[in-house]
C-alpha cells in the first residue's frame, strides 16, 4: 500500500462558484397584462384609428386570415397530438418504405387524404419528424396536403366551372414540388439546420392526458407564429396598389411571378384561394396556377409557423427553394396541360 509523504497536502475540491442571480423575465400573462392596460388607457385613440378605410381594411384581414385558419390549425395540433400519443413510432416504420427516395413521393401522395389546410399540415409535419419519420418525407407531406387534398380540389373546380384542367393541373404541378422538396432536402438538407420540433415531458401522463397537454402546447406554440404571420400579411395587404395588378398582367413572365408573390403576400387559406385566383381573370391560367401553387406551400403565415416549428435555419433556406421549384413547375404544368394560356 502506497501513502501519501506526510509534506503532501491533501487535495481540496475547487472553490464553488456563486449560484448566477436568478433574471426575471416576462411571461406571457405579463405581456397580455401589459398589453390590455395599455389597449384600455388607448381606448379612444385605437377607436379612431380604425375608423380608417386603410385601418378597417387591415383589421378585417388580419381577422380573416386568423379565424379562417385557427380550426385548420387546431384540427393538425389535435391530429399531430394523436400521432405523439397512441400511434406508435413502429407504425410509420411500416406505412412508409424503408427507403427514403421512396418514402418521399409516398408521403407527398398521401396528402390527398387530409382535409386540412397550411397551417395544420405544419404541426402534423412536426409531430411526424419528432415520431421518427424521414425529415424529407414530412416535409413533402407538409407541402402537398394543403394543395391536394378533396377539399381544395373540389374548391378548384367550383372557382373554375367548365375548366378541369385547372384542377388536374394544380394537382399535378402540387404533387410535383412537393415530391421534388423532399428530394432536394434528402440529397442537400443538413441536419444542423433543422431544430428537432419540441415536445414536452409527457411521461408518466395517462393517455389522454398526454394528448391534452400536447395539444396545448401546439396550439400557443404555433399560434403565436399564425398570429404574426397573420399581421404581416394584413399590413402587405393593404399596401400593394391594386393598380399594379392591371399593369403587370399583359407580360406573361412578370405576371406568373407577380401573382407567386401575391400568393406569399396574401397569405390566403388554401380552400378559399381557389375564388381568389379565379377573380384575377385579366391574368393567364399559367400565372394564376402559379398563385395556386406557390400559396398553399409558402407564404407569410407559413413561413412564421415553420421558423416556429423547424426553426429559423430551416425556414430561410427551405422557404425560397420551394418558392423557385413552385414556380419553375407551375410554368412547366401550365405549358403542358393549360397550353401556356
Amino acid at each position: 500500500m502506497t501513502v501519501a509523504p506526510a509534506d503532501q497536502a491533501p487535495e481540496t475540491s475547487p472553490p464553488q462558484a456563486p449560484p448566477a442571480p436568478v433574471r426575471w423575465r416576462p411571461g406571457s400573462l405579463e405581456v397580455l397584462t401589459v398589453l390590455l392596460v395599455v389597449v384600455v388607457l388607448l381606448r379612444g385613440q385605437l377607436v379612431r384609428l380604425f375608423t380608417s378605410p386603410a385601418m378597417a381594411t387591415w383589421a378585417t384581414v388580419f381577422v380573416s386570415i386568423v379565424v379562417q385558419a385557427i380550426p385548420f390549425l387546431v384540427l393538425g395540433v389535435a391530429i399531430s397530438a394523436l400521432i405523439a400519443v397512441f400511434v406508435p413510432p413502429s407504425f410509420f416504420a411500416r406505412a412508409l418504405p424503408s427507403r427514403p427516395v421512396l418514402a418521399v413521393p409516398v408521403a407527398g401522395i398521401c396528402g390527398v387524404v387530409l382535409p386540412g389546410c397550411e397551417c395544420g399540415s405544419v404541426p402534423i409535419a412536426g409531430g411526424l419528424v419528432r415520431r421518427g419519420v424521414t425529415p424529407a418525407a414530412a416535409f413533402a407531406f407538409l407541402l402537398s396536403a394543403p394543395a391536394i387534398n378533396p377539399v381544395v380540389l373540389v374548391a378548384t373546380a367550383v372557382a373554375f366551372p367548365g375548366r378541369p384542367e385547372m384542377v388536374f393541373a394544380r394537382f399535378a404541378a402540387s404533387a410535383v414540388t412537393a415530391i421534388v422538396m423532399g428530394w432536394l432536402w434528402l440529397r442537400f438538407g443538413r441536419s444542423e439546420w433543422l431544430r428537432s420540433p419540441s415536445r414536452p415531458d409527457l411521461g408518466g401522463l395517462s393517455k389522454w392526458s398526454a394528448f391534452l397537454a400536447s395539444a396545448r402546447h401546439d396550439v400557443v406554440h404555433a399560434g403565436g407564429f399564425l398570429v404574426v404571420g397573420g399581421l404581416t400579411a394584413a399590413t402587405m395587404n393593404v399596401t400593394i396598389p391594386q393598380h399594379w395588378l392591371s399593369a403587370v398582367a399583359g407580360h406573361e413572365v412578370i405576371a406568373v411571378l407577380a401573382l407567386a408573390v401575391l400568393a406569399v403576400l396574401l397569405s390566403i387559406c388554401s380552400e378559399a384561394d381557389a375564388f381568389v385566383a379565379a377573380s384575377l381573370s385579366q391574368f393567364s391560367l399559367t400565372a394564376r396556377l402559379a398563385f395556386l401553387v406557390v400559396g398553399p406551400m409558402i407564404d407569410l403565415k407559413l413561413f412564421a409557423l415553420q421558423a416556429g416549428t423547424f426553426g429559423r435555419r430551416f425556414a430561410i433556406r427551405f422557404a425560397p427553394a420551394t418558392f423557385v421549384v413552385a414556380i419553375a413547375v407551375s410554368v412547366v404544368t401550365g405549358l403542358l396541360l393549360l397550353g401556356g394560356a
